[in-house]
């Protein structure tokens, strides 16, 4: 029997609805993947209601569970370290850390980084030093980033203008060490208001995605959590980076399309978790 993949999630967790490990850790299991949860903020909910309670881990717990998992002899077992919102920028290093240590244990596992930053535009909240360890530190350490527009802009310093200035953009980052960048969502001048798009850019080729944009009256949280953590998890399970590509767009359409049949403003994960696995609807990425 093949083995099954097991995957450290280094993020957030909100008790109520979905962002963070709470949108990514179900869909991961659901696809076949063992998920050690580790979770760098435990907040009520998210940000973007505008109030929450909660608190964020300190630095040092992180390595220290980590050590936890070593000293019973599994830390070998890892096949893969995710990261995404962090509470501070000690946080970050604590987790490079790990990175290391995992990679040192496992030298094939991999680091996918989703460089979460504050936007105020998004209503999501992130310290400033935050943002700075993410464009210092990270971007050198991850075999995957996986930014969206705004990140992208910002690992820049510019604003793209067109689709194959994202391109050029992030393989610019690919000089910076990843092997792998997917940007979740675009926004460039010039593109149709109708579609959600997204690329994927490697040594090998870029590529390039379309899906229907859905409406809704307020844009559902953890997308992206969900994306990034999909696409890490099909990578695991043996897809290539294409595969895992259009997999994961269309697996996050099938919980977006289901989100918006329930009028819900988090992400209907459960109800949506069959379609997750085996999406109705293919998109084809594109190459440029």
């Amino acid at each position: 029997m093949k083995r099954t993949p097991h995957l450290l999630a280094i993020q957030s967790h909100v008790v109520f609805g979905h962002a963070g490990n709470s949108a990514a850790v179900f869909p991961m299991q659901r696809v076949g993947v063992k998920v050690w949860p580790l979770n760098t903020v435990q907040f009520s909910n998210h940000t973007q209601y505008g109030q929450w309670t909660g608190e964020v881990l300190a630095p040092q717990h992180i390595p220290a569970l980590v050590e936890g998992i070593a000293t019973i002899g599994e830390l070998g077992n890892c096949d893969a370290v995710l990261s995404g919102y962090l509470g501070s920028a000690a946080q970050g290093r604590a987790i490079l850390g790990v990175v290391r240590r995992v990679k040192a244990a496992n030298p094939k596992a991999l680091y996918l980084c989703d460089p979460v930053m504050g936007h105020a535009e998004k209503g999501c909240v992130v310290p400033a030093e935050v943002s700075d360890f993410l464009l210092a530190e990270a971007v050198a350490a991850a075999d995957v980033l996986c930014p969206n527009q705004l990140e992208l802009d910002s690992f820049n310093g510019r604003k793209a203008d067109s689709l194959q200035d994202c391109v050029a953009m992030a393989r610019a980052l690919l000089a910076r060490g990843p092997k792998a960048v997917l940007v979740k969502h675009l926004a460039y001048p010039g593109k149709s208001p109708e579609d959600f798009e997204m690329l994927l850019v490697t040594a090998a080729g870029s590529w390039h995605l379309r899906r229907p944009l859905l409406a809704f009256p307020r844009q559902p949280v953890g997308v992206g959590d969900l994306t990034s953590g999909l696409f890490l998890a099909r990578l695991l399970l043996g897809d290539d980076w294409l595969a895992a590509f259009e997999f994961t767009a269309a697996a996050v359409h099938e919980v977006l399309l289901e989100t918006q049949a329930c009028a819900s403003y988090e992400l209907e994960l459960v109800r949506a978790q069959d379609r997750i696995v085996h999406p109705r609807l293919r998109f084809e990425a594109v190459a440029l």
